[in-house]
This record gives C-alpha cells, sequence and structure tokens, in this order.
C-alpha cells in the first residue's frame, strides 16, 4: 500500500499538487483563504536554518508553513518546480 503523502515530505526546489486539507478549525481557515484548496500548486522555496517553518510558493505569493502544518497538507505528486 502507497503512503500518503503530505506537503512535509517535499524539498526545496519540489512542487506538488494538493489531494486534500486534512486541518480543522481556524488553521483550515487561514489555509482556504490563501488558496490552498484541492488541485493547487504548490512549489517548495525553502526552509529556515532550522528546518521549520518552510516556504512555499502558493497563487503568486509566498507563504511560510510550519511542519506540524504542513502535515495536514495531503499532497498527490511531487515533481521538479517550475519556478525554479
Amino acid at each position: 500500500m502507497k503512503r500518503q503523502l503530505s506537503l512535509s515530505d517535499i524539498e526545496p526546489g519540489q512542487s506538488a499538487r494538493v489531494s486534500a486539507l486534512c486541518s480543522t478549525g481556524s488553521m483550515r481557515r487561514r489555509l482556504l483563504d490563501i488558496g490552498l484548496i484541492e488541485n493547487t500548486e504548490v512549489a517548495c522555496l525553502g526552509r529556515s536554518p532550522g528546518g521549520d517553518p518552510c516556504a512555499f510558493f502558493i497563487r503568486g505569493a509566498v507563504i511560510a508553513i510550519r511542519r506540524e502544518d504542513c502535515q495536514d497538507i495531503l499532497i498527490d505528486e511531487i515533481g521538479g518546480s517550475q519556478w525554479d
């Protein structure tokens, strides 16, 4: 059985497509407000020196998301970034 990947699994320079948003409450609302919905293309731009949070390019904006919150964002595929 294939392990479900989350946004925390992609490395800087990689991109992915969101398959589901599993977070709840105010965090879910914040993610929806920035346009993080199913089939959204997301690219990882980099990580902070400590490794958390990560910077992502989402719908024309750079957004920092903590690893804990990234684990609730499920993705379908990982590939090279179109923004390299």
